[in-house]
């Protein structure tokens, strides 16, 4: 068996009695090469998929953006109408102090989202290393196991 899940890795072999050394040992290594590939592949896998929640989060924040821009617009449309009709002058100042609160919310909001994009970013650009990484060991284990073949062969 190789890989026991929590990144080690342990060799056991069902091979015949009859089956050499070399034979055993390329087996198990050509087994780590594919197991290394499988890996290779899932966290590339993973990489889409922050990539894929970091442009959701983008997209949130342009939409946040815009409910920021509304707000400033109401805002300004509720200052116009305080200078028209004295009569509701202290009702819209209650509105206006509602709108400034629920701009402080979202300006709130805004800076957690961001720090979240940063956070996601980050762990994206460490899978994305980690990555090139393990491709680095697949291909370096892929030339030991030609080579090695090549000398049982010979």
């Amino acid at each position: 068996m190789i890989g026991s899940g929590d990144g080690t890795f342990q060799i056991t072999t069902n091979y015949p009695l009859a089956s050499s050394p070399q034979q055993v040992v390329a087996a198990e290594v050509k087994g780590l090469a594919s197991q290394t590939a499988k890996a290779t592949e899932e966290i590339s896998a993973q990489v889409t998929g922050i990539q894929a929640s970091t442009q959701d989060a983008v997209e949130a924040i342009g939409k946040i953006a815009g409910t920021v821009d509304e707000i400033k617009r109401f805002t300004a449309v509720i200052a116009a109408t305080v200078g028209e009709q004295a009569s509701a002058t202290s009702e819209i100042a209650r509105n206006v102090g509602s709108a400034a609160e629920r701009t402080s919310t979202v300006a709130s909001n805004i800076s957690t989202v961001t720090a979240a994009i940063g956070e996601a970013s980050s762990s994206a650009k460490d899978v994305l290393s980690a990555t090139g990484e393990l491709g680095d060991v697949a291909r370096r284990l892929q030339t030991s196991v030609d080579t090695f073949l090549s000398d049982v062969a010979a």
